[in-house]
């Protein structure tokens, strides 16, 4: 290996880190307020990436119909769970119009936008903001009727949906993969390097997300309450903040990164129903490197597992996942080592 194949080597790492650190700071956020390990976030990036792969065709996306779908069961759920706590039929109604409507309102408008062909930016949008529909619901159906239960309990519920969402993906989409059209086809020689725009788009979308991140959980009311809920959520309920409402935020948010992730790697890679599950582990194994606790650390271990990966695919591109997945074994050892135990609770 020369120079100018490591070079080449080390920017392409960089560039799929940055996909992994979004993934990975998705993981930490999920987890820091709700204690869940969200395995399925790598279907959020599947679903974005398939969602505007089908509106290119001019048909409207499967994910509109189980949008819809899950819509409806929470909000039964949600009316239900409102008429056994209060016993008023017209405040069970609202819960379910508040918990349905704005779904409805965002799959009719795809609907009804998926045969226009519109230009690629106004399809983008439509996919983002389907795909960020699904994390509010998820977090309604799954976990919000458990957030007091143990992590590990959380854990197995984030399997079995992590199985669901790859199941309604194949029932969806198909088994046929797609590759989406590049946002920029701008091309910038380095030396021995090659830049590609999407590549560009890429990191400068990563800076963006991390920067408005920082900006959400320093400057804004709804940042402090979910940074309130993190780190007491018992003391967070007693001031008010509904930890109901932190979940459904930080689920929509998570949903929201990855349909962004799922937009950026579309063009670079073809994506077919169960490819986000190895983009959304390596998005863990960086969380991991975190401790599941630090976006900075997420954002370093993103960039070191993309690196890594680049650089054993080189080697032995046939164990590049191994290789990959293997870097969490001594990164949990010496975490297990070196990090105090402590009950939650106390």
């Amino acid at each position: 290996m020369d120079a100018t194949i490591a070079s080449i080597l080390l920017l392409d790492g960089l560039t799929n880190g940055a996909i992994y650190a979004l993934l990975g700071l998705a993981t930490v956020l999920v987890f820091t307020v709700t204690r869940v390990i969200f395995i399925p976030q790598g279907e959020f990036v599947a679903y974005g990436a398939l969602t505007l792969a089908i509106l290119q065709t001019g048909q409207v996306p499967g994910t509109v119909w189980l949008l819809l779908i899950l819509a409806g069961v929470a909000a039964l759920m949600e009316g239900f769970s409102r008429w056994q706590h209060q016993r008023n039929a017209a405040s069970a109604l609202k819960a379910s119009l508040k918990m349905l409507l704005p779904s409805v309102l965002i799959a009719g408008v795809t609907a009804w936008a998926a045969p226009q062909q519109f230009p690629l930016a106004v399809q983008a949008l439509l996919s983002v903001a389907l795909v960020t529909a699904f994390g509010p619901l998820v977090y309604r159906v799954a976990y919000q009727s458990l957030e007091a239960a143990t992590p590990l309990v959380l854990l197995i519920v984030s399997v079995g949906v992590h199985f669901a969402m790859t199941g309604l993906g194949l029932l969806f989409f198909g088994a046929e993969g797609f590759r989406n059209p590049s946002f920029w086809d701008l091309r910038v020689s380095l030396g021995p390097l090659t830049l590609s725009g999407q590549a560009m788009i890429i990191g400068a979308a990563s800076v963006a997300l991390i920067v408005l991140l920082w900006l959400f959980f320093e400057r804004s009311l709804f940042g402090k309450a979910l940074r309130a809920t993190a780190v007491n959520r018992l003391g967070a309920r007693l001031m008010g903040i509904s930890s109901h409402a932190s979940g459904q935020l930080t689920f929509a948010m998570a949903a929201l990164i990855g349909a962004l992730s799922g937009l950026l790697i579309g063009p670079t890679t073809t994506v077919f129903y169960d490819t986000g599950f190895l983009i959304g582990l390596k998005g863990f194994v960086a969380a991991v490197v975190a401790g599941l606790s630090s976006y900075p650390g997420a954002l370093v271990g993103a960039l070191f597992v993309g690196v890594v990966e680049a650089f054993g695919a080189f080697w032995a591109s046939a164990f590049k996942e191994v290789i990959v997945f293997t870097l969490i074994l001594p990164i949990l050892l010496w975490r297990s080592l070196t990090s105090g135990h402590s009950d939650e609770e106390h």
